[in-house]
């Protein structure tokens, strides 16, 4: 069975996008920044959700349900790594805990720190969808 991962590239491009467009707003328009960085970060939240589920999926699909059945994130990351859908698992636990920090964004603290995560995820994101795209039936 193949993956579809249609809207695991669609929202890849989208954060690519966003973190594009943050980039060409002037600093001085704070109103026009903040919302575009909240846009990065949602875009953020969706592309690891999806990220994260294509992992679990594929693992699923080539390893056998128990073999991801009731494993913590870390362990489904270690296991991505493991069979090289993924370069650093430890990376991937740091975007993990960026996008359970995002529902503390209103904090000016937080929103930054995730939206550079995000920004840094995008590499990440692409790098894991050309292995699917490779390996996918």
């Amino acid at each position: 069975m193949s993956l579809q991962l249609d809207s695991l590239t669609k929202s890849i491009d989208i954060l690519e996008r966003s973190v594009k467009t943050a980039g060409r707003i002037d600093a001085s328009d704070k109103d026009l920044l903040e919302t575009v960085r909240a846009g990065v970060i949602h875009s953020f939240e969706v592309a690891y959700e999806l990220s994260w589920k294509m992992i679990k999926r594929w693992l699923k699909e080539n390893m056998g349900d128990t073999y991801v059945d009731g494993i913590y994130q870390s362990e489904l990351f270690r296991r991505a790594a493991e069979h090289l859908l993924i370069t650093d698992a430890e990376r991937w636990m740091d975007y993990h805990r960026a996008r359970n920090s995002t529902s503390h964004t209103y904090n000016e603290d937080a929103a930054e720190n995730v939206f550079a995560e995000a920004t840094e995820f995008i590499h990440e994101a692409k790098q894991l969808l050309s292995v699917l795209e490779e390996r996918n039936d």
